[in-house]
């Protein structure tokens, strides 16, 4: 049964690949790199706190560093700058400008430099008539905006829906990127369309013609509760979401606050390897200049980058919800039969690690056959086991066991 759910999956998700993606080439597998909003926010306190404020010198610092530290050749390769970064006020033409203050170089420039550090450089945008900063919006100068960020040299837009009317929004995210691929460069889009439509009140067969990527919730925040929240309504929305989740179209939980103030060693092994699992895009929002050993141990796994850059594209799904204990599955791409990503989430905070047993076939793995299984954080190698086989595992409180299951020829 397994074996049929998961080749009419596979042949749905290269359906949908074909009919309904954004026509740009780009996010064949969920897109990786930097943002600023979580960690730094709209902090334009250039005076007394130059060394975080929303400017060039954050932004050519940050790229020196995804640049000069191994981030960029493990796939984080955009750097993105969320709201604040405008003038107050369009120029005569109506164009926008960055503040001249924060960024005296302008943003063409600041897109020269981040080009020529190999990586690329992303932007924000509000389609209302103002951003959440209060910076001006774009619905009235769509056209002009596309044309503006894309003659700066940009390579992706977040395009935020503050003070817009949701109504509009069916006909202003179309819009936006029918003149941005009319520019003739190929620029990323990050919609927010269903976060402000309530998150499953959108068509998404319409929304994957439209953009790349898309946030559905709402926006994460500094601590275990958020990431909680966001793993919750993802679950509980998993049979709208992970269908149309794919190459060229991704469901976005926001970013990855590994690095940050709020979470444990455990709590943040949990949220990148759930983020990982739902095919999520991986955009870390902390200091680099100023990160952990653990936390860059964490975020550069290269195996867990593995898993979230398979090339099917695949949404992992919950599986087992019990005693304070997730299961998610997520299938990745293998020539002959698939393999499997597995995550065994502890909700539990009792204090101690927490003893659980279960068999293969309990969470789908159906193929009468033997699997090689090994912990993606640890390394630790479990051995062979066919689907009637006991595995036990110990998880450790608000922490995680991600498991990458090969088949056996």
């Amino acid at each position: 049964m397994w074996k049929a759910v998961v080749t009419a999956a596979v042949a749905f998700v290269l359906l949908f690949c074909r009919s309904s993606t954004l026509d740009n080439g780009l996010a064949r597998t969920p897109p990786m790199g930097w943002l600023a909003w979580e960690r730094f926010r709209c902090n334009v306190d250039c005076v007394d706190d130059p060394y975080n404020c929303i400017s060039e010198e954050l932004f050519m610092q940050m790229a020196d560093r995804l640049a000069e530290d191994g981030w960029k050749e493990l796939g984080y390769n955009y750097l993105n700058i969320d709201d604040c970064w405008m003038s107050m006020d369009r120029d005569e033409q109506g164009n926008l400008y960055a503040n001249k203050t924060r960024f005296p170089n302008g943003i063409k420039k600041l897109a020269d430099y981040v080009h020529s550090k190999g990586l690329k450089l992303g932007i924000y945008l509000d389609f209302g008539t103002h951003t959440c900063g209060g910076y001006p919006g774009s619905i009235k100068y769509l056209q002009k905006d596309a044309e503006t960020i894309a003659g700066w040299g940009i390579d992706m837009l977040k395009m935020d829906g503050c003070y817009a009317n949701v109504s509009d929004m069916s006909w202003g995210y179309p819009d936006m990127e029918m003149y941005m691929n009319k520019t003739g460069r190929p620029i990323l889009f990050s919609c927010s369309w269903p976060a402000y439509a309530g998150g499953i009140k959108v068509d998404y067969s319409v929304l994957a013609k439209h953009c790349n990527a898309w946030r559905n919730y709402d926006d994460i925040q500094d601590s275990w509760d958020s990431v909680t929240h966001i793993i919750d309504w993802f679950g509980d929305n998993q049979d709208v979401l992970a269908p149309v989740a794919g190459p060229g179209h991704w469901n976005d939980p926001d970013m990855l606050i590994v690095g940050d103030y709020s979470l444990s060693y455990e709590e943040s092994k949990a949220q990148m390897a759930m983020w990982a699992i739902l095919a999520a895009p991986l955009f870390m929002s902390n200091d680099l200049r100023s990160i952990s050993p653990e936390a860059r141990s964490i975020l550069m796994n290269k195996e867990v980058i593995r898993i979230s850059q398979d090339s099917l594209g695949m949404q992992g799904r919950r599986v087992i919800k019990e005693h304070g204990l997730e299961v998610w599955t997520r299938v990745i791409e293998n020539k002959d039969f698939p393999s499997y990503a597995v995550v065994f989430l502890n909700r539990r905070d009792d204090g101690m690690p927490y003893k659980y047993s279960l068999t293969l076939d309990k969470i789908g793995f159906d193929y009468d056959m033997d699997y090689e299984l090994s912990e993606v954080f640890t390394g630790q190698h479990y051995g062979h086991y066919d689907l009637r086989r006991v595995l036990t595992l110990h998880i450790n409180p608000s922490g995680v066991v991600m498991i990458y299951a090969v088949p056996m020829s």
